[in-house]
């Protein structure tokens, strides 16, 4: 049962989120980019870990609050700009929680672990952390594959897919399959995936 707390940081994020000036386009209707990420993952977060503590549904939330605020092209091209960029991001997140879960009155702890989640501490030996990048995979996988194949040659959408399965856990590669993707997408996800290591 979701606490008048919980409930309250999670409004806090939304109203910061709500200023993404970024649309998307998901199920048919357009809204601001980062609050429809944010109800995503918390779906996701909601069906991997329904046990989930206050921390990993503010980290899930709130996992690219602000994130409009530090454009890619700030930093310059090319890998060592993306995770300067990235860098950047993660830290912006993670102050705006610290933030938001002090005005609601969270204490040291849970505000450290929040803050270390979006973070993606101990990535694979956290199981916190492992579900929140399951979860972002999801979503990027239900939202952002199309468009990317629309925009970019399907070698460079076969790299990033077959980079994105790896770091999914057994379990959400399972709902992966599952998810209603368009026919085309499908295709390229299964043909994609036989060539890649999916194991």
């Amino acid at each position: 049962m979701t606490s008048a707390q919980l409930r309250q940081a999670l409004a806090r994020i939304d109203e910061i989120n709500g200023a993404d000036p970024h649309e998307i386009q998901v199920r048919g209707e357009s809204r601001p980019k980062e609050l429809t990420h944010a109800a995503l993952v918390s779906a996701w977060i909601e069906r991997l870990r329904p046990d989930a503590d206050d921390a990993l549904r503010i980290a899930a939330h709130g996992h690219h609050v602000r994130r409009w605020a530090i454009p890619r092209a700030e930093y310059p091209r090319g890998r060592r700009g993306y995770l300067r960029w990235r860098q950047a991001l993660q830290e912006l997140h993670a102050a705006t929680l610290g933030e938001v879960m002090m005005e609601t009155g969270y204490d040291a702890a849970a505000i450290e672990r929040a803050q270390n989640l979006v973070r993606k501490k101990n990535l694979r030996r956290d199981p916190d952390v492992q579900a929140l990048e399951d979860a972002l995979c999801l979503v990027f996988l239900e939202t952002q594959l199309g468009g990317f194949r629309a925009q970019q040659p399907d070698d460079r959408v076969a790299d990033i897919l077959r980079k994105t399965w790896k770091k999914m856990s057994a379990d959400a590669r399972a709902l992966a399959v599952e998810l209603d993707l368009a026919p085309d997408d499908r295709q390229f996800l299964q043909r994609v995936l036989r060539l890649g290591d999916t194991a």
